[in-house]
């Protein structure tokens, strides 16, 4: 063995030793730390401590049982199929220079709620939020007698309409 040699190997030796020992005293504290279960951090915790807020108790979300909906996966089904075939009767139209099928009736989807200000349709949270606000500009508007609902143009609206019509085909009456 050379003298290279003989200094690698007690280099070796002295490092064997020293990953020994730390070895040794590091497997236990290993082990405990992780066989120990540790509890979750509460920084609510935390920020209540020392102050006289009492602490907070989750409450337990509420246990109603919501009805499943019904599934309405055939009313979507034909309702895709009668969309394309509108589209394949429009397509063909324009290339035989036909006038174009009148549009398909929409389809109306049976879980929405429709409003009775507006008649316009809503899933449920939003139908919550929407016909409040509906009925509140509904009871603010004033409508010419003889008119029913929101539905219809008032008239000051029609009036506004024909006028600006008027306009555009004479632009140089006042």
């Amino acid at each position: 063995m050379g003298e290279g040699a003989l200094a690698e190997h007690k280099v070796f030796a002295i490092r064997f030793c020293f990953f020994f020992a730390s070895q040794l005293r590091h497997e236990p504290i290993c082990r405990k730390v992780f066989t120990k279960k540790r509890k979750t951090f509460s920084s609510l915790k935390q920020r209540l401590q020392g102050t006289e807020i009492p602490s907070v108790k989750k409450q337990p979300p509420p246990s109603k049982k919501q009805p499943e909906k019904k599934s309405n996966w055939r009313q979507l089904h034909e309702d895709f199929i009668n969309a394309i075939q509108s589209a394949k009767q429009v397509t063909k139209a324009m290339k035989e220079g036909r006038p174009l099928p009148p549009p398909p009736p929409p389809s109306i989807n049976p879980d929405y709620i429709q409003c009775p200000y507006c008649l316009r349709r809503f899933n449920e949270a939003a139908a919550e939020r929407h016909i409040s606000f509906c009925k509140e500009q509904a009871s603010r508007r004033v409508f010419a007698p003889g008119q029913k609902s929101a539905k219809q143009a008032p008239v000051s609206n029609t009036f506004a309409l024909c006028f600006l019509a008027d306009r555009l085909t004479r632009p140089n009456r006042l």
